[in-house]
């Protein structure tokens, strides 16, 4: 399970440190995708293959299966940990999440996201505001 939220740097070569915690869970491969709310998702090999049963069972007649399908496998990435500890983010994805300097690697449960600080700041900061509410949502999911 991943978790916890850890700050590093992507270098001008879109190299970036994975947090030592988050390594053996995911493993020398993994793959590192758009995400949604601005961010990227990295799984480690048995989650994506998870993930792409779901995705299969979409309905290909629908507009929105296929569109969100064409965009989350497009740009899906196999990256490796270097001996460094690093990964390399293709300019594709760093674009989407506006990697530039200062990001952050936070642990969602069976996921990782990857963010620029401030998309991140920004959003932590709205959901504190609102945890209270976002708890009391929760009821509707069966929490």
């Amino acid at each position: 399970m991943f978790m916890g939220e850890y700050k590093h740097n992507i270098d001008a070569k879109g190299r970036l440190i994975m947090p030592a915690k988050f390594r053996e869970e995911l493993g020398e491969k993994f793959i590192v995708t758009r995400g949604l709310d601005g961010c990227l998702f990295g799984y480690p090999l048995n989650e994506w293959t998870h993930l792409e049963e779901k995705l299969k069972e979409l309905p290909l007649a629908k507009k929105d299966a296929r569109t969100f399908v064409r965009f989350f496998y497009s740009a899906a990435t196999e990256c490796e940990i270097d001996k460094q500890g690093r990964i390399n983010i293709p300019q594709t994805l760093r674009h989407h999440a506006e990697l530039e300097k200062s990001c952050v690697v936070i642990g969602v449960s069976d996921r990782i996201e990857i963010w620029s600080e401030e998309k991140w700041q920004t959003f932590s900061e709205d959901a504190e505001e609102n945890y209270n509410e976002l708890a009391e949502s929760m009821i509707d999911f069966g929490f």
